[in-house]
């Protein structure tokens, strides 16, 4: 059974002017997992990293280490190492010395320090660049050299507060692997920030989406992706089609004047919802066989799939992906399954959804 190694319990992060960057925020961190803080700028994720690891006091509730309060014990003394965004290395020192710069903080041996330093290097594919200074790396081997400082240590914990951010997409992506891979390696908790949907659902075996201070869902991948508890994150996980309907009944929803079968139940009979349907679960067809018509308006060829944009005659706007092209102002049929859709209740995500554009303005 796998073991608690941080914990959070009502945590609130209050400032001097009024704002409250986290609203009660709990959950819990199991050994070995890689978990990733999901939400737009000024959400509160990187003041939970920060809290974690000492570098903001919390105004209220608990931060627990191995099962112990750790509120009042500083920085340099919690057993985790974090990688900034702008790798934090010293430009004085060459690759060695700036892996090394912990150990020798912390005393430790000359024989033990040459040994940790070549296997913290070998970890991550640069036991090579020992000598080499940090201006002659590029931006994807100071990730790693940052990483390896990191883990030189030997920390519970790794906190990543977007890493990647300053990479090029193809680096990135080739990161990402890389990143996965040497937590598995390693066996260490990842607790890892960005504002990347498909940074999130690549790496993670679980994923906190939060916007304004709060933790609005917690759950794998999938789980997030397919089952979105709100507006706000169908919205932000991937791309959705969001239509307004109502629940009929069990497994029967209604939109824009037809009725389909769905894979919900639980819901009042005629309840508001919103159905959510990814573009990619779109199928194009003829007029004649769609369970929908729509308005070709526009479309993208983004190299494995073309993206449409089409309206139906309400005005609704679809987002779909197809292998095959369509022709503008082209009046196709849509289809899609009873799995494909996904049913919320609408008055519980409206209110969260209002502040949406807010958040990504802070």
């Amino acid at each position: 059974m796998s073991k608690t190694i941080v914990e959070l319990k009502n945590v609130y992060k209050k400032y001097d002017d009024g704002f409250t960057a986290l609203k009660n925020i709990s959950f819990k961190l199991q050994e070995g997992e890689f978990y990733t803080l999901l939400g737009p700028s000024g959400c509160g994720k990187t003041t939970i990293l920060q809290s974690i690891a000492g570098f903001t006091e919390v105004t209220s509730g608990q931060v627990l280490f191995d099962g112990k309060e750790i509120n009042d014990i500083p920085a340099n003394k919690r057993q985790l190492n974090t990688v900034f965004q702008d790798y934090a290395l010293f430009p004085n020192m060459n690759v060695f010395d700036n892996v090394a710069f912990g150990l020798v903080v912390h005393n430790a041996k000359k024989d033990e320090i040459q040994t940790r330093v070549h296997d913290a290097l070998k970890m991550v594919q640069l036991e090579q660049y020992a000598t080499r200074e940090i201006s002659e790396l590029s931006g994807g081997q100071q990730q790693r050299i940052a990483i390896a400082r990191a883990i030189v240590n030997r920390p519970k914990v790794l906190l990543l507060d977007e890493p990647l951010s300053a990479l090029d997409a193809k680096l990135r992506k080739d990161m990402q692997y890389e990143l996965r891979e040497l937590q598995q390696n390693l066996g260490i908790t990842f607790l890892f920030v960005t504002h990347d949907q498909e940074e999130a659902l690549a790496m993670s075996d679980e994923i906190f989406v939060m916007n304004k201070g709060e933790i609005l869902q917690k759950g794998s991948p999938v789980d997030i992706y397919d089952e979105p508890i709100n507006h706000f994150v169908a919205d932000f996980i991937g791309e959705s089609n969001i239509i307004p309907g109502k629940m009929v009944a069990d497994y029967q929803v209604a939109f824009l004047g037809h009725q389909f079968e769905c894979a919900d139940a639980g819901m009042r009979p005629n309840e508001p919802v919103e159905v959510v349907i990814r573009p990619e679960d779109l199928v194009i067809t003829t007029p004649e066989k769609g369970k929908l018509q729509v308005k070709v308006d526009t479309q993208l060829f983004r190299g494995d799939y073309y993206e449409i944009l089409a309206y139906d005659e309400a005005g609704n706007e679809w987002l779909i992906h197809s292998t095959n092209a369509s022709t503008d102002d082209a009046i196709i049929g849509l289809t899609f399954g009873p799995d494909d859709m996904h049913i919320m209740r609408y008055n519980e995500t409206e209110a969260k959804f209002n502040h949406r554009l807010e958040s990504y303005e802070e």
